[in-house]
């Protein structure tokens, strides 16, 4: 190969290179989201930026319809009238409700909704003793005389029975500690810890209601 044929080979790789670093640099600037604050979402100009939104999910704020999951956010540390829309077509995680952490990546539309295509939850483990609390059998066998009358049940989850808040009205089901054949199925809004799978046994803090389901206002992992 003559000298010439070498700088022209040298020359073109040269190009190549700068072609590829920057397709790179257009694609990672495109990819790559922005940390913004609930209230720099509201109230700043910032297009069809891809942002990344961390707030706690406003109590009872969310609902699923056609698939698609609508709740508000609000900066834990920031002004609490702030509130952003967000509007999620995926599948959430067990561990989504009342209070939890979302972290939240898309981009706002013409609303100024926020349509997001990356979910994330945070929630703290958090475990509670199971003295004192009743089993599904010993929570019915008091029958009516217990009814509405806060008390602590602890079971494990039935497998397929979790679900994420927001998609219907029982949470998930909680079996009798002796075995399957005793259940109780559980509503509860709130968020339940990454550590709540199928088989967990849970202490569950709540009343039971007259069509036979337990109203939840707490649920921890039995440690």
């Amino acid at each position: 190969m003559n000298s010439k044929m070498k700088r022209r080979l040298m020359v073109v790789s040269g190009i190549i290179v700068i072609v590829v670093v920057l397709l790179l640099a257009v694609v990672g600037g495109k990819s790559a989201a922005r940390n913004v604050t609930v209230a720099d979402a509201v109230g700043g100009d910032l297009g069809d930026a891809k942002i990344q939104v961390s707030g706690n999910v406003v109590d009872n704020s969310f609902a699923t319809n056609d698939g698609v999951l609508t709740f508000d956010i609000v900066d834990p540390e920031g002004d609490p009238n702030v509130t952003l829309h967000v509007s999620y077509a995926g599948s959430a995680s067990s561990t989504f409700g009342n209070g939890v952490t979302a972290i939240c990546t898309g981009r706002l539309d013409g609303s100024g909704v926020l349509q997001c295509t990356e979910l994330v939850t945070k929630c703290p483990s958090k475990y509670e003793s199971g003295t004192d609390a009743l089993s599904a059998s010993a929570l019915l066998a008091y029958g009516e005389e217990i009814i509405d009358i806060a008390v602590r049940i602890t079971g494990p989850v039935v497998e397929g029975t979790l679900t994420a808040a927001g998609s219907g009205d029982v949470r998930f089901v909680v079996a009798d500690t002796e075995g399957a054949s005793v259940t109780i199925p559980v509503r509860f809004d709130g968020a339940l810890s990454e550590g709540i799978t199928d088989g967990t046994v849970v202490v569950v803090t709540g009343s039971l209601s007259a069509d036979g389901s337990f109203a939840a206002t707490d649920v921890a992992i039995e440690g």
